[in-house]
């Protein structure tokens, strides 16, 4: 049986995701039993189409491609336009919603009220958007459970890198006392950069000019993006109730040359760590810049990379290193988290 799903987003993962399952659809169906039928779009930009017997992939791509919005998909029998993301997630036949709106990090909306409607309506929800699992995960895992739906968040912390599942799934049974990692590409490429002898200001100017950091690029840069990332980390990971105000947050911007020439003559190197301590009922979070070692595996982690280091009780140190952003990449998180659904429904 089709696993229907309607996507709320129609930007950059979004047609990352649908590219995917037009061009994996047959594979994903003999390798995993997957069969996905993208239902219905609704973007506040782009318009929305329904049709619950499924949209023509290609049509879609092609409509937002060639005009910036879906007026261009062809009317077809059965076709409705001009329902809003709630009336998507209330009224339409889809059995998951992709939540990737443009989502308010310091608020968690829409998403947050998208994921709480679509709950209620006895749908699945998987995302890439950080601000519900970072703002309202107790609240939201809470009202999933109840409504004995499944919800997904593989992609929020490192993209289609599993740090997520990984810990939750292959190191289960182990006690994991303390996460550290490298958990913003930006500002990893910028301290790259600085090594190699340009300024901060410099670096940021590269960055910005290769699409990694953002005009406004604060919420990397001074460390807020790595700060939501160590709230998720806690709750998922650690079942740690954290929230943002427990986490110390300090950026890179304060950075000179000569830090990071004083770091390379004590044969260390600046990264924006991310770290969680627990012991016992105690847990200490912050985000900072640390010259650590260079025997350090994160240490050799360089340009726009992300890796995450798992102290384990049994297992010892285990490092995980992948991309942490990127419209394939993080099209694959959104994937995974619904063959993994569809897994579980078997």
């Amino acid at each position: 049986m089709p696993h229907k799903i309607a996507l709320l987003g129609f930007g950059v993962v979004g047609q990352g995701l649908v590219e995917i399952l037009r061009d994996k659809g047959e594979a994903l169906q003999a390798e995993c039993g997957f069969d996905a039928k993208v239902v219905a779009i609704a973007d506040l930009m782009k318009g929305s189409i329904y049709d619950p017997e499924g949209l023509n992939l290609n049509d879609a791509l092609k409509a937002v491609k060639e005009t910036g919005t879906l007026d261009a998909y062809p009317d077809t029998p059965g076709l409705i336009r001009g329902w809003d993301s709630f009336r998507t997630i209330r009224e339409s036949n889809a059995d998951t919603i992709v939540e990737i709106t443009f989502t308010d990090v310091k608020t968690g909306q829409p998403a947050i009220d998208h994921c709480r409607a679509a709950f209620e309506s006895g749908k699945n929800v998987v995302m890439s958007n950080k601000g519900p699992v970072a703002l309202a995960y107790q609240e939201l895992s809470q009202l999933a459970k109840k409504h004995e739906v499944r919800w997904g968040y593989e992609g929020t912390v490192m993209s289609g890198t599993p740090a997520l599942r990984m810990p939750i799934t292959t190191l289960a049974g182990n006690e994991i006392q303390v996460i550290v990692g490298i958990l913003n590409g930006t500002t990893n490429y910028i301290l790259t950069k600085m090594e190699e002898g340009l300024t901060y200001e410099a670096a940021l100017k590269q960055a910005q000019e290769l699409g990694y950091a953002e005009a406004d690029p604060t919420s990397d840069v001074e460390g807020y993006d790595a700060q939501y990332k160590v709230v998720i980390l806690a709750n998922v990971v650690m079942n740690v109730p954290l929230k943002r105000e427990d986490v110390a947050c300090e950026g890179i911007s304060h950075l000179t040359p000569r830090d990071i020439e004083w770091a390379q003559a004590e044969g260390k190197r600046w990264k924006l760590l991310a770290r969680i301590s627990k012991d016992g009922d105690k847990v200490i979070a912050k985000v900072g810049p640390e010259a650590i070692p260079m025997t350090d595996p994160l240490a050799g982690i360089m340009g726009a990379t992300n890796a995450v280091t798992y102290q384990c009780d049994l297992a010892g140190p285990i490092t995980l290193v992948g991309a942490g952003a990127g419209r394939t990449e993080t099209g694959f998180s959104l994937l995974i988290d619904l063959i993994n659904i569809h897994r579980q429904q078997l």
